[in-house]
This record gives structure tokens, C-alpha cells and sequence, in this order.
């Protein structure tokens, strides 16, 4: 069975139903503000930050800090996992 990811938080499920029917904690719109997104990319040792290059073991890790070149400036938004 597979496993799928939200881009924001890294939370884990294996439906996708239910993934993106839940309210995610870290959506760029505030807490339970917005559902889960689908992660599309592949599932990885490490997860590179789309932004500022940072590297982190997991998308949950790497969500949880914010990023120095967030586009909508440093420290204004969290890491995002490239593809």
C-alpha cells in the first residue's frame, strides 16, 4: 500500500481521501485554515527546500522551520519541498 504526504506538514496517510479532506496545521493560510496537500514528488531519504536549498530527513522537519527566502520574505514562510 502506499503512503502520501501533505507538501505543508509531511503528515503521512495511505488515502489520499483523506489527506486532502483534513485541516492542515501548517497551511500557508493559517492553522486549520485550509486542507492538506497532495505531495507529488517521490518519497525520499532527504527533502531539499524548493527556496533556499536546506536539507532535512523528512518533509515534516523541513516544513516545521521557516525559510530565510521565502518568497514572501525571510523568515515569512516555511521550507517547502521541491519535487
Amino acid at each position: 500500500m502506499a503512503d502520501f504526504y501533505c507538501e505543508y506538514c509531511g503528515w503521512k496517510t495511505t488515502s489520499v481521501k483523506l489527506l486532502t479532506g483534513a485541516n492542515c496545521q501548517r497551511h500557508p493560510d493559517g492553522a486549520s485554515n485550509g486542507k492538506h496537500k497532495l505531495y507529488e514528488g517521490s518519497e525520499k531519504s532527504q527533502y531539499t527546500c524548493k527556496y533556499c536549498g536546506w536539507k532535512a530527513n523528512s518533509i515534516s522537519t523541513l516544513t516545521g522551520s521557516s525559510c530565510p527566502r521565502h518568497p514572501k520574505g525571510g523568515s515569512k514562510g516555511k521550507h517547502a519541498p521541491a519535487l
